[in-house]
C-alpha cells in the first residue's frame, strides 16, 4: 500500500512538472490537460482531474491523495519544449522508458533554454519586418528601412522586458521605438511609404500564436484559458497601436 502511494505520488508530481513545461512553452490548455491525463492513465490511475489557465494548474485523483496546485508566472513561447514533453508522453504510455527516467528528462527540459541566441532571433525579426513590408505590397525601396527598424524594434523588445517586467510597457516602448525609426527614415527621404514600414516592422511583435490558442482554446471548450489568453493579446496588441499612434500623433504636430 506505501509503495502505491509513492508511486501514485510521483506521477501527480510527474504530471505537473510536464504540464507546467508545456504551459510556460505556449501550450494550448486542452494539451497540456491531454498530456497529464495520458502520462496518468498509463499507470493505471484513471480518475483524474485537473484545471488549467494560462497562470496555473489544478490537478487531483479521486481518493486520498491531495489536490495539487503549480502556478506558472513566466510564459513564452518554445515548441520544441513542448515536442519534448509530449515526445515523453507518447514513451510513457507505450512503455518505452520508466517513470524516473521520464522525470530526469522533465527536469532537464526544464533547465534547458532552447531558444536561438539573441543576434540569431533580431537578424530574423529583422528580414521578416522587410518580408512582411513587401507583402503588404510595399516597395522594395522600403525594404532596408523596414529591416532596420524592425530589427531595433524587436531589440528593444527583447532588452526594454529585463528592465521593465511589465509586458505592456515593454511592448509599448518598443512600437515606440519603430514608430520613431520609421518617421526619421521617411524624413530623411531613406524611406518612402511610413504605413508599410511600420506595418512590416511590428509584425514581429503581434501575439500570433497567442491569438491562435486563444481561439483553440475557446473551440475546446476551456473558456476561462481562451479568454485570459484573448485579453492577453488584445493589451499586447493595444500597446503596440499605443506606441505607433503617440509617435504619429507628435509628429504631425510638428
Amino acid at each position: 500500500m506505501e509503495n502505491q502511494s509513492a508511486l501514485t505520488y510521483k506521477v501527480v508530481e510527474t504530471c505537473l512538472l510536464a504540464g507546467k513545461i508545456m504551459l510556460q512553452s505556449g501550450a494550448e490548455t486542452y494539451r497540456v490537460e491531454d498530456t497529464m491525463t495520458r502520462i496518468a492513465e498509463s499507470f493505471g490511475i484513471l480518475h483524474t482531474h485537473s484545471f488549467v489557465t494560462p497562470t496555473g494548474i489544478i490537478f487531483s485523483i479521486d481518493g486520498s491523495e491531495p489536490t495539487k496546485l503549480v502556478r506558472v508566472s513566466e510564459r513564452s513561447t518554445d515548441l520544441k519544449k513542448v515536442t519534448i514533453v509530449n515526445s515523453i508522453s507518447r514513451k510513457l504510455t507505450g512503455r518505452e522508458i520508466s517513470l524516473n527516467e521520464a522525470w530526469d528528462e522533465l527536469k532537464i527540459i526544464e533547465k534547458t533554454n532552447f531558444a536561438y541566441p539573441i543576434w540569431i532571433q533580431i537578424t530574423a525579426a529583422a528580414i521578416a519586418s522587410g518580408c512582411f513590408m513587401i507583402m503588404f505590397n510595399g516597395g522594395w525601396g522600403d525594404f532596408l528601412p523596414s529591416v532596420i527598424t524592425g530589427g531595433l524594434g524587436f531589440t528593444g523588445l527583447i532588452y526594454l522586458h529585463r528592465i521593465v517586467k511589465v509586458k505592456f510597457f515593454s511592448e509599448c516602448l518598443s512600437s515606440l521605438i519603430i514608430g520613431l525609426m520609421a518617421i526619421t527614415f521617411v524624413k530623411l527621404g531613406i524611406g518612402h511609404e511610413l504605413d508599410k514600414i511600420i506595418i512590416g516592422s511590428v509584425m514581429p511583435l503581434v501575439p500570433g500564436l497567442l491569438i491562435t490558442n486563444a481561439v483553440r482554446d475557446l473551440m475546446a471548450g476551456h473558456l476561462v484559458s481562451g479568454i485570459s489568453k484573448g485579453a492577453e493579446a488584445f493589451l499586447t496588441a493595444f500597446a503596440i497601436g499605443t506606441g505607433i499612434a503617440v509617435v504619429i500623433s507628435l509628429f504631425s504636430m510638428i
